[in-house]
């Protein structure tokens, strides 16, 4: 099964449909999955007197520090969601986008996507997550700064929701943006797949294409990551996402590890592999002219290309036999 991967747009729209078509258009042609948004009501999503976290303030150089004023400007219109859904069957992409309040996961269910994305912040969200559980979709569902008791909470409250363990997947992650190398921790997604027994993936932070194609060569099915049409452009996600080369570049190169992980796991040559091996293997040659019962020795026999003639490896078995017929230098030895 190929990897699923999400270009999560997030609020990199800015506000601007324009825009948010732009970064439509970028994630199609990258050849991801889905193109990911985020619906809320900044009335319902955070307090009037919430300020920016750390990494909002050093991305937005104003002088307002509030949650809630920056989170009005960016909210999607109900009207610009059944737009932007049609601009995407236009661009051969699937649209997703994350709920993150109850009004929200209602209206998005209404619009008919294939799944549920929950964000990492809402994972201790239990009448959140029993919102979801009831809807009875696919879900995905983001891990960044819980630890294992809480993902099995939220899972629990998930399952006995009415939701059967099949139909979640689990991405590990660390929330910070953008999140340092040193903090990654990737062998976490092997516990989790262990402890949890479901598909797992990976949702990327880092700077670069690296973490998330490492991923994937351990076992990731999902990876989302971060996109903008320009990582200057002013808001509190640009600096931490890639641009649209970058993007590309991180799906060919997901794509590339998916064929390289897919063999049997049998040690054995490749077809392609065998044709090679005549020409880059050896044989055991003549050294120099040798006559008809002549014995081979260190002296007249050496080894090199091709390999069509007797293994190197028998080198102690030809050692003191008789030539049964004259070689020239290089020939191949025949016994």
């Amino acid at each position: 099964m190929n990897t699923i991967i999400i270009a999560e747009a997030g609020v990199n729209h800015n506000g601007s449909v324009e825009m948010a078509k732009q970064l439509i258009d970028v994630a199609a042609s990258a050849g991801a999955d889905y193109v990911k948004f985020q619906t809320f009501k900044a009335d319902k999503l955070v307090g009037k007197n919430v300020e920016k976290a750390a990494y909002q303030k050093a991305n937005l150089a104003d002088e307002d520090n509030s949650q809630y004023s920056m989170l009005k400007k960016l909210e999607l219109s109900e009207s610009i969601h059944h737009e932007l859904i049609l601009y995407c069957k236009k661009a051969g992409i699937k649209f997703l986008s994350t709920a993150f309040d109850l009004e929200s996961i209602d209206f998005l269910d209404q619009l008919n996507i294939d799944l549920f994305k929950i964000p990492s912040g809402e994972i201790t969200n239990k009448p959140y997550l029993q919102r979801i559980a009831k809807k009875g979709k696919t879900v995905i569902l983001s891990t960044g700064m819980a630890n294992l008791k809480e993902v099995n909470e939220a899972m629990d409250v998930l399952t006995s929701g009415g939701l059967r363990k099949e139909q979640v997947s689990v991405l590990h992650c660390s929330t910070e943006y953008p999140a340092a190398f040193k903090d990654v921790n990737l062998k976490a997604m092997l516990t989790l797949q262990k402890e949890l027994g479901v598909q797992v993936g990976y949702s990327d932070h880092t700077p670069g294409i690296e973490v998330a194609v490492a991923a994937v060569a351990l076992g990731a099915q999902i990876i989302e990551k971060h996109f903008t049409i320009n990582k200057n452009l002013p808001g509190p996600d640009h600096k931490a996402s890639l641009e649209p080369d970058e993007l590309k570049n991180m799906v060919n190169a997901i794509r590339n590890v998916e064929l390289a992980v897919s063999g049997s796991g049998k040690k054995e040559p490749s077809e392609t592999e065998l044709r090679n091996m005549e020409v880059v293997r050896k044989s055991i040659v003549a050294a120099c002219k040798i006559e008809k019962n002549e014995m081979f020795s260190i002296e007249n026999i050496t080894v090199k290309r091709p390999g069509t003639g007797i293994s190197p490896m028998h080198w102690d078995e030809v050692i003191g036999q008789k030539a049964k017929r004259s070689f020239n230098e290089d020939e191949i030895i025949e016994l």
